[in-house]
Protein backbone atom coordinates (compact mmCIF):
# COMPACT_ATOMS: atom_id res chain seq x y z
CA UNK A 1 0.00 0.00 0.00
CA UNK A 2 2.81 2.35 0.91
CA UNK A 3 4.41 1.82 -2.48
CA UNK A 4 1.21 3.03 -4.19
CA UNK A 5 1.24 6.42 -2.49
CA UNK A 6 4.35 7.74 -4.30
CA UNK A 7 2.89 6.50 -7.60
CA UNK A 8 -0.37 8.32 -6.87
CA UNK A 9 1.56 11.49 -6.12
CA UNK A 10 3.48 11.16 -9.38
CA UNK A 11 0.22 10.65 -11.27
CA UNK A 12 -1.37 13.71 -9.65
CA UNK A 13 1.71 15.78 -10.45
CA UNK A 14 1.63 14.63 -14.09
CA UNK A 15 -2.04 15.52 -14.44
CA UNK A 16 -1.44 18.90 -12.83
CA UNK A 17 1.49 19.54 -15.16
CA UNK A 18 -0.56 18.62 -18.21
CA UNK A 19 -3.35 20.91 -17.06
CA UNK A 20 -0.92 23.76 -16.56
CA UNK A 21 0.54 23.26 -20.04
CA UNK A 22 -2.92 23.15 -21.63
CA UNK A 23 -3.90 26.30 -19.79
CA UNK A 24 -0.74 28.08 -20.94
CA UNK A 25 -1.58 27.25 -24.54
CA UNK A 26 -5.10 28.66 -24.40
CA UNK A 27 -5.33 31.89 -26.37
CA UNK A 28 -8.28 34.16 -27.07
CA UNK A 29 -8.35 34.67 -30.83
CA UNK A 30 -9.70 38.08 -31.79
CA UNK A 31 -10.25 39.81 -35.13
CA UNK A 32 -8.78 42.91 -36.76
CA UNK A 33 -11.92 44.54 -38.16
CA UNK A 34 -10.10 45.63 -41.32
CA UNK A 35 -10.68 42.04 -42.39
CA UNK A 36 -14.34 42.92 -42.99
CA UNK A 37 -13.80 46.45 -44.28
CA UNK A 38 -16.10 45.80 -47.26
CA UNK A 39 -18.97 44.44 -45.15
CA UNK A 40 -18.99 46.64 -42.04
CA UNK A 41 -19.82 50.00 -43.71
CA UNK A 42 -22.92 48.44 -45.30
CA UNK A 43 -24.24 47.02 -42.03
CA UNK A 44 -22.35 47.79 -38.84
CA UNK A 45 -24.74 46.04 -36.39
CA UNK A 46 -25.22 42.99 -38.61
CA UNK A 47 -21.51 42.48 -39.29
CA UNK A 48 -20.55 42.88 -35.63
CA UNK A 49 -23.26 40.38 -34.71
CA UNK A 50 -21.85 37.95 -37.29
CA UNK A 51 -18.39 38.30 -35.76
CA UNK A 52 -19.79 37.35 -32.36
CA UNK A 53 -21.56 34.37 -33.92
CA UNK A 54 -18.16 33.15 -35.17
CA UNK A 55 -17.15 32.82 -31.52
CA UNK A 56 -15.08 36.00 -31.44
CA UNK A 57 -15.47 38.51 -28.60
CA UNK A 58 -12.23 40.53 -28.85
CA UNK A 59 -11.64 42.88 -31.78
CA UNK A 60 -9.20 45.52 -32.94
CA UNK A 61 -10.78 48.58 -34.50
CA UNK A 62 -9.62 50.21 -37.73
CA UNK A 63 -11.85 53.27 -38.04
CA UNK A 64 -15.47 53.75 -37.00
CA UNK A 65 -17.23 53.46 -40.37
CA UNK A 66 -18.98 56.80 -40.33
CA UNK A 67 -19.94 56.58 -36.67
CA UNK A 68 -18.59 58.56 -33.75
CA UNK A 69 -16.48 56.70 -31.20
CA UNK A 70 -19.45 56.83 -28.82
CA UNK A 71 -21.82 55.35 -31.40
CA UNK A 72 -19.32 52.66 -32.39
CA UNK A 73 -18.87 51.67 -28.74
CA UNK A 74 -22.64 51.28 -28.43
CA UNK A 75 -22.68 48.92 -31.41
CA UNK A 76 -19.82 46.90 -29.98
CA UNK A 77 -21.63 46.58 -26.67
CA UNK A 78 -24.87 45.49 -28.35
CA UNK A 79 -22.97 42.82 -30.30
CA UNK A 80 -21.20 41.50 -27.21
CA UNK A 81 -17.78 42.57 -28.46
CA UNK A 82 -14.88 44.26 -26.71
CA UNK A 83 -12.29 46.29 -28.60
CA UNK A 84 -8.98 45.75 -26.82
CA UNK A 85 -7.09 47.75 -29.43
CA UNK A 86 -7.47 50.35 -32.15
CA UNK A 87 -5.45 51.44 -35.19
CA UNK A 88 -5.00 55.10 -36.11
CA UNK A 89 -2.94 56.59 -38.93
CA UNK A 90 0.15 58.79 -38.74
CA UNK A 91 -1.83 61.94 -39.51
CA UNK A 92 -4.28 61.12 -36.72
CA UNK A 93 -1.47 60.97 -34.17
CA UNK A 94 0.41 63.92 -35.61
CA UNK A 95 -2.53 66.29 -35.99
CA UNK A 96 -4.62 65.45 -32.93
CA UNK A 97 -3.22 62.81 -30.61
CA UNK A 98 -5.58 64.01 -27.89
CA UNK A 99 -8.54 62.91 -30.02
CA UNK A 100 -6.84 59.58 -30.75
CA UNK A 101 -6.47 59.00 -27.01
CA UNK A 102 -10.05 60.09 -26.28
CA UNK A 103 -11.54 57.89 -29.02
CA UNK A 104 -9.45 54.89 -27.96
CA UNK A 105 -10.64 55.20 -24.38
CA UNK A 106 -14.24 55.80 -25.49
CA UNK A 107 -14.43 52.46 -27.31
CA UNK A 108 -12.89 50.76 -24.28
CA UNK A 109 -9.50 49.87 -25.77
CA UNK A 110 -6.17 49.79 -23.93
CA UNK A 111 -3.81 49.50 -26.91
CA UNK A 112 -3.50 52.20 -29.55
CA UNK A 113 -1.49 51.23 -32.62
CA UNK A 114 0.16 52.95 -35.56
CA UNK A 115 0.07 50.59 -38.58
CA UNK A 116 2.17 52.50 -41.12
CA UNK A 117 4.96 55.08 -41.33
CA UNK A 118 4.65 57.33 -44.41
CA UNK A 119 7.87 57.22 -46.41
CA UNK A 120 9.12 57.45 -49.98
CA UNK A 121 11.33 54.72 -51.40
CA UNK A 122 13.38 52.68 -48.97
CA UNK A 123 12.69 53.10 -45.25
CA UNK A 124 16.15 54.11 -44.04
CA UNK A 125 18.21 54.15 -40.87
CA UNK A 126 17.74 57.93 -40.68
CA UNK A 127 13.98 57.46 -40.96
CA UNK A 128 14.16 55.07 -38.01
CA UNK A 129 16.20 57.46 -35.85
CA UNK A 130 13.71 60.26 -36.47
CA UNK A 131 10.63 58.10 -36.02
CA UNK A 132 11.90 56.59 -32.76
CA UNK A 133 11.96 60.04 -31.17
CA UNK A 134 8.39 60.66 -32.31
CA UNK A 135 7.28 57.25 -31.02
CA UNK A 136 8.70 58.04 -27.57
CA UNK A 137 6.80 61.33 -27.51
CA UNK A 138 3.52 59.71 -28.54
CA UNK A 139 4.14 56.79 -26.20
CA UNK A 140 4.58 59.16 -23.26
CA UNK A 141 1.29 60.89 -23.97
CA UNK A 142 -0.50 57.57 -24.32
CA UNK A 143 1.00 56.19 -21.12
CA UNK A 144 0.06 59.33 -19.20
CA UNK A 145 -3.52 58.71 -20.38
CA UNK A 146 -3.44 55.08 -19.24
CA UNK A 147 -2.97 53.56 -22.71
CA UNK A 148 -0.28 51.44 -24.39
CA UNK A 149 1.22 52.76 -27.65
CA UNK A 150 2.40 50.15 -30.17
CA UNK A 151 3.70 50.11 -33.72
CA UNK A 152 2.80 47.48 -36.34
CA UNK A 153 5.73 46.83 -38.73
CA UNK A 154 4.86 46.15 -42.37
CA UNK A 155 8.05 44.44 -43.51
CA UNK A 156 9.93 47.40 -44.96
CA UNK A 157 11.60 47.84 -41.55
CA UNK A 158 13.55 44.59 -41.91
CA UNK A 159 16.04 45.84 -44.49
CA UNK A 160 19.70 45.66 -43.53
CA UNK A 161 21.29 48.36 -41.40
CA UNK A 162 24.82 47.76 -40.15
CA UNK A 163 24.97 44.43 -38.34
CA UNK A 164 21.19 44.30 -38.01
CA UNK A 165 18.06 45.79 -39.51
CA UNK A 166 16.26 49.11 -39.49
CA UNK A 167 13.75 47.51 -37.13
CA UNK A 168 16.57 46.88 -34.65
CA UNK A 169 17.16 50.63 -34.58
CA UNK A 170 13.50 51.29 -33.82
CA UNK A 171 13.52 48.82 -30.95
CA UNK A 172 16.82 50.03 -29.52
CA UNK A 173 15.89 53.71 -29.62
CA UNK A 174 12.36 53.42 -28.24
CA UNK A 175 11.68 53.26 -24.51
CA UNK A 176 10.02 49.92 -23.63
CA UNK A 177 8.03 51.72 -20.95
CA UNK A 178 6.48 53.90 -23.66
CA UNK A 179 6.62 51.99 -26.96
CA UNK A 180 6.09 48.36 -27.88
CA UNK A 181 5.20 46.40 -30.99
CA UNK A 182 2.42 44.46 -32.68
CA UNK A 183 3.92 41.57 -34.64
CA UNK A 184 2.14 40.88 -37.91
CA UNK A 185 3.63 37.52 -38.81
CA UNK A 186 2.69 37.84 -42.50
CA UNK A 187 4.39 41.20 -42.95
CA UNK A 188 7.45 40.27 -40.90
CA UNK A 189 7.93 37.18 -43.06
CA UNK A 190 7.18 39.25 -46.18
CA UNK A 191 10.06 41.57 -45.25
CA UNK A 192 12.48 38.71 -44.71
CA UNK A 193 12.25 38.24 -40.96
CA UNK A 194 11.55 34.98 -39.13
CA UNK A 195 8.65 35.65 -36.69
CA UNK A 196 9.90 33.04 -34.21
CA UNK A 197 13.44 34.44 -34.17
CA UNK A 198 12.05 37.96 -33.80
CA UNK A 199 10.14 36.93 -30.69
CA UNK A 200 13.19 35.13 -29.33
CA UNK A 201 15.27 38.28 -29.87
CA UNK A 202 12.72 40.69 -28.42
CA UNK A 203 10.56 38.67 -26.00
CA UNK A 204 9.55 41.73 -24.00
CA UNK A 205 8.70 44.07 -26.88
CA UNK A 206 5.91 42.26 -28.74
CA UNK A 207 2.57 42.53 -26.93
CA UNK A 208 0.06 41.97 -29.76
CA UNK A 209 0.00 39.74 -32.80
CA UNK A 210 -1.72 39.68 -36.19
CA UNK A 211 -2.26 36.10 -37.26
CA UNK A 212 -2.14 35.57 -41.03
CA UNK A 213 -0.92 32.98 -43.50
CA UNK A 214 0.66 33.55 -46.91
CA UNK A 215 -0.17 31.61 -50.04
CA UNK A 216 2.46 29.06 -51.00
CA UNK A 217 4.61 30.19 -53.90
CA UNK A 218 4.68 33.90 -53.00
CA UNK A 219 8.30 34.99 -53.26
CA UNK A 220 9.87 36.83 -50.33
CA UNK A 221 11.60 38.88 -49.05
CA UNK A 222 10.20 42.16 -50.30
CA UNK A 223 10.65 45.57 -48.70
CA UNK A 224 7.53 47.16 -50.16
CA UNK A 225 4.99 46.54 -47.39
CA UNK A 226 2.61 45.73 -50.23
CA UNK A 227 1.17 42.42 -51.44
CA UNK A 228 -1.84 41.13 -53.37
CA UNK A 229 -4.57 40.74 -50.73
CA UNK A 230 -5.65 37.47 -52.36
CA UNK A 231 -2.42 35.96 -51.06
CA UNK A 232 -3.95 35.93 -47.57
CA UNK A 233 -5.06 32.31 -47.13
CA UNK A 234 -6.74 30.20 -44.44
CA UNK A 235 -4.36 29.17 -41.68
CA UNK A 236 -2.48 25.97 -42.32
CA UNK A 237 -2.74 26.19 -46.10
CA UNK A 238 0.09 28.68 -46.58
CA UNK A 239 3.84 28.85 -46.02
CA UNK A 240 4.12 30.16 -42.44
CA UNK A 241 4.97 27.75 -39.62
CA UNK A 242 1.99 28.67 -37.46
CA UNK A 243 2.40 25.99 -34.76
CA UNK A 244 5.98 27.15 -34.07
CA UNK A 245 4.91 30.81 -34.13
CA UNK A 246 2.01 30.21 -31.74
CA UNK A 247 4.17 28.19 -29.39
CA UNK A 248 6.76 30.96 -29.15
CA UNK A 249 4.08 33.64 -28.82
CA UNK A 250 2.62 31.87 -25.79
CA UNK A 251 6.11 31.54 -24.34
CA UNK A 252 6.76 35.30 -24.50
CA UNK A 253 3.26 36.19 -23.29
CA UNK A 254 1.56 37.91 -26.22
CA UNK A 255 -1.43 39.80 -24.76
CA UNK A 256 -3.79 39.95 -27.73
CA UNK A 257 -4.10 37.92 -30.93
CA UNK A 258 -6.08 39.17 -33.93
CA UNK A 259 -6.82 37.27 -37.10
CA UNK A 260 -6.40 39.59 -40.08
CA UNK A 261 -7.56 38.35 -43.46
CA UNK A 262 -7.56 41.00 -46.17
CA UNK A 263 -8.69 38.68 -48.98
CA UNK A 264 -12.08 38.67 -50.69
CA UNK A 265 -12.66 35.27 -49.01
CA UNK A 266 -12.31 36.53 -45.45
CA UNK A 267 -15.85 35.61 -44.39
CA UNK A 268 -15.21 32.02 -45.45
CA UNK A 269 -11.61 31.82 -44.25
CA UNK A 270 -11.93 33.36 -40.78
CA UNK A 271 -13.91 30.41 -39.32
CA UNK A 272 -11.49 28.00 -41.03
CA UNK A 273 -8.55 29.82 -39.46
CA UNK A 274 -10.14 29.76 -36.01
CA UNK A 275 -10.69 26.02 -36.36
CA UNK A 276 -7.06 25.55 -37.39
CA UNK A 277 -5.74 27.39 -34.32
CA UNK A 278 -7.83 25.12 -32.11
CA UNK A 279 -6.75 22.01 -34.04
CA UNK A 280 -3.05 22.59 -33.32
CA UNK A 281 -3.62 22.90 -29.59
CA UNK A 282 -4.21 26.60 -29.03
Amino acid sequence: MGRLIPFALVLIAAVWSFGQEAQQHKIDVGLQLYSLRNQIPKDVPGTLKLIHEMGITDVEAAGFYGLSAEQFRQELDKAGLHASGAHFQWTDFGMNIEKVIKDTKTIGAEYVTLPWIPHTGRFTEQNAHTVAKTFNEWGRKCKDAGLHFTYHPHGYEFTKAGDGTVFDILVKETDPELVNYELDIFWAYHGGADPVKLMEKYPDRFVQMHLKDMRKGVKVPKSTGSENVENDVAFGTGQLDLPAILKESVKIGIKHYYIEDESSRSLQQIPESIAYVRSVGF
